[in-house]
């Protein structure tokens, strides 16, 4: 995850609030400034020496960037840098900072060489754009490529412990997260968006499965659904393989009536299997191929809906090389 520091020099109080409400890593300000913003929330605070700037104007500047950072000095690359020295010097280092000016630049720093810089320094003149920086760098986590799977069996499946992912966010129509028997088999369980005439919506909740479940992480991980906690990031995802983060607010374990969903993808290797415990109820939803949340109570076998098939294999929630088979 991308760190964002707002640089407010010179100070500015107004803006500084702006950047605080926008969930920022840390603030900088000059030195006689500190004890100011740290006096309006809890946030780190750093001034222009921790971070010393280097304008990059002709190759030799590119040298001095590299030794500082080997030095273990917290470079940031002034503001006007362009893409191949700065294409250079992280082919030479583990960490880089940027100054960026807008939201067009801090994305395209985010993601030079695809890997990008590790921390955007965001000037004044972005401020108005800074909670969409935010967003872009820390929730945002890419797309994710899903296949249109056939369902191809229902059936009761006895009580078991099934999991209520309660998360801080207030998530949309399509989205949700991964979850399977397998880690190379999840299928897009929907949040509680949906309304109906007997249960008002719940946005921020995903009804997510029984305990033993995988869920898709962030960071290329899996976890068991047992094991997600208050203040976990969660990965969300939309029915157009969109994903963001979600942090998790409480989490709710209770017996309830449980049903088997059973699916196949055809690929060019063959066919993919897999399978999900989820409640039996109406407000439990998987989403459509055409991204549309539908009932597990509705479902039919034939019916098309979305899930991720990957290579099964994970210990401890990373990903290994092995044989493997889960069902």
């Amino acid at each position: 995850m991308k760190k964002v520091i707002y640089k407010s020099v010179p100070f500015d109080k107004k803006l500084l609030t702006v950047a605080l409400e926008s969930g920022v890593d840390a603030i900088m300000v000059e030195s006689e400034h500190v004890k100011s913003v740290q006096a309006l929330g809890r946030v780190t605070v750093i001034t222009p020496e921790d971070m010393p700037v280097v304008e990059l104007t002709q190759k030799s500047d590119e040298d001095i960037a590299i030794d500082g950072i080997k030095k273990g000095q917290n470079v940031v690359l002034k503001k006007g840098w362009e893409i191949i020295p700065v294409e250079n010097i992280l082919a030479q280092v583990d960490t880089l900072a940027l100054e960026c000016e807008s939201l067009d630049r801090a994305v395209l720093a985010a993601g030079v060489l695809e890997r990008g810089c590790d921390i955007v320094v965001v000037l004044p003149e972005a401020t108005m754009d800074l909670k969409q920086i935010v967003t872009e760098l820390k929730l945002s986590q890419g797309t994710m490529d899903l296949q249109i799977a056939t369902v191809t069996s229902i059936e009761a499946a006895g009580m078991g412990h099934r999991v209520c992912v309660d998360t801080i966010s207030m998530l949309k129509k399509g989205q949700g997260m991964l979850i399977g028997n397998s880690s190379a088999f999840s299928f897009l369980v929907h949040a509680e968006t949906e309304s109906n005439p007997y249960v008002a919506a719940r946005p921020f909740r995903v009804n997510a499965g029984a305990v033993h479940a995988y869920a898709q992480m962030p960071g290329d991980k899996t976890t068991y659904l047992e094991e997600l906690a208050a203040g976990t990031d969660v990965l969300i995802v939309a029915a157009d393989g969109v994903t963001s983060l979600a942090t998790v607010g409480r989490v709710k374990v209770e017996v309830r009536p449980m049903l088997l969903i059973k699916a196949e993808v055809k690929t060019k290797d063959g066919v993919k299997a897999g399978q999900v415990f989820l409640q039996n109820a109406e407000t439990i939803r998987v989403v459509t191929d055409k991204g549309e949340p539908v009932s597990v109570v509705t479902l039919k076998e034939g019916d098309k809906i979305m899930v991720r098939t990957d290579e099964a294999g994970r210990h401890f929630g990373m990903r290994i090389k092995e044989e493997i088979k889960e069902g």
